[in-house]
């Protein structure tokens, strides 16, 4: 019965949108009850409840609780069913492995993580990846996978999937990621740059669905996200926000990718990281020199709580980094007039240190119309953030993108997914 429905709604384009157009209205949590879909709609109160009972019927939408009354019979509330199926989402650091399970509204339900060095080389990092994903779906409820979100530190081809000439990750340009996690799951895979999924993040914090936003991250190393007006704009290769690997006027510092002078190579937090070693060895004292006379590691997220206890050292390097990524993000606001700049990463968590620097600069080399409504804020810094990312990265390729391509099947399929797009 639900496939001669599917077959029936997927004959007829009118019929097709408007009924792919109450299901997200219900998901969105625009609309509950048949009247409001009718409202939002225009369609008449039969059609609403055609393509109502056509969603029920399919699997997409139940019937909920009956909602408060205008004066008639309480109308029924409706539910999206976010939890018919499961969104696997891996985050790849420079330095770790972050998995998670979310359902369908975006609800991250388990998470993992390790410590992993991204230079191991894809074969091993992948492997070591789909084993924490499959520990977590054992321990879970047994639910279908949709789709798969995998974020790693470089820059990446979207459309397919594989990272491109990546500073930091040794072995892993042009390799397919997405056919590894396609052959597992058997389920649409989408991969992209870690920052993107923490500037969807931020987006979803956010009510305006227009938003124009950047997210800078400075970690081991440094990158930008661009939300405009809602999307992300990835640039023609992927490049778009690639701003570790700007050129630093009069800098002669070698970066990880090989050239002279990147901003990353200055400003980034293994930059630091090298700086305050420097330091240390030609006799700098303070939190820092402590820290390695009890044989404690120097690392970026050290630096900056040093920083924020005064030590002179951390505050000096923490405040030079900021100058440098604020210059830069000046850049950005000129070209791109944001409305909001987030700024997260292992360095910035040294607070108004770093923040502070970062405005100065900002609004000292940006135009005045400019800066004239913009806000530069620090991101929560919650450890799940990247997790809420890739689950809003497969939320918007299947029910934004991809939704009319494979409705009719009941669940998003690869074959599906890749595709033409319904009638």
């Amino acid at each position: 019965m639900a496939r001669d429905s599917a077959l029936r709604f997927g004959a007829q384009t009118d019929e097709v949108m408007s009924l792919l157009r109450v299901v997200n209205l219900v998901r969105t949590g625009e609309a509950d009850t048949r009247p409001e879909i009718g409202r939002l709609t225009g369609l008449g109160r039969g059609v609403v409840a055609q393509r109502v009972d056509a969603a029920i019927e399919m699997g997409f939408l139940e019937d909920g609780e009956y909602g408060p009354s205008s004066g008639g019979r309480a109308p029924r509330t409706l539910r999206f069913r976010a939890d018919q199926g499961r969104i696997v989402i891996c985050a790849l650091g420079a330095l770790h492995i972050r998995v998670g399970l979310a359902s369908l509204d975006g609800t991250v339900l388990a998470e993992a993580h390790c410590a992993w060095d991204i230079g191991r080389g894809p074969a091993e990092t992948i492997d070591t990846a789909l084993g924490m994903i499959d520990e977590l779906l054992a321990a879970g409820e047994e639910r279908p996978v949709w789709a798969v979100a995998v974020g790693v530190p470089g820059p990446v081809d979207f459309e397919t999937g594989s990272p491109v000439a990546p500073p930091i990750m040794p072995g892993w340009n042009g390799f397919d990621v997405r056919r590894r996690f396609e052959q597992r799951f058997d389920a649409p895979v989408w991969v992209d740059n870690d920052v993107n999924l923490l500037a969807l993040t931020e987006r979803s914090h956010r009510r305006d669905d227009n938003v124009d936003l950047i997210y800078c991250k400075v970690g081991s190393g440094i990158g930008a996200g661009l939300v405009s007006h809602g999307r992300i704009h990835r640039g023609a290769n992927g490049a778009a926000g690639d701003i570790g690997h700007v050129r630093v006027r009069d800098s002669t510092a070698v970066c990880r990718c090989g050239k002279v002078g990147c901003l990353e190579a200055e400003a980034s937090g293994w930059a630091i990281m090298r700086d305050a070693e420097r330091a240390l060895a030609e006799g700098a004292t303070g939190i820092l020199a402590g820290l390695v006379e009890r044989g404690e590691p120097i690392t970026p997220e050290a630096v900056a709580i040093a920083a924020q206890d005064g030590d002179a050292l951390a505050i000096s390097l923490v405040q030079r980094s900021a100058r440098l990524i604020g210059e830069s993000i000046a850049a950005l606001v000129n070209m791109f007039n944001p409305g909001v700049i987030v700024v997260g990463g292992a360095v910035s968590s040294a607070g108004e240190i770093f923040l502070a620097e970062v405005r100065q600069r900002v609004y000292e080399l940006s135009l005045p119309l400019a800066t004239r409504d913009l806000s530069i804020v620090r991101s929560i810094g919650d450890e799940r953030e990247p997790l809420r990312g890739g689950a809003e990265l497969a939320i918007e390729e299947l029910f934004d993108v991809t939704f009319p391509r494979w409705f009719a099947d009941g669940r998003p399929t690869i074959e599906g997914i890749k595709g033409p797009a319904a009638a």
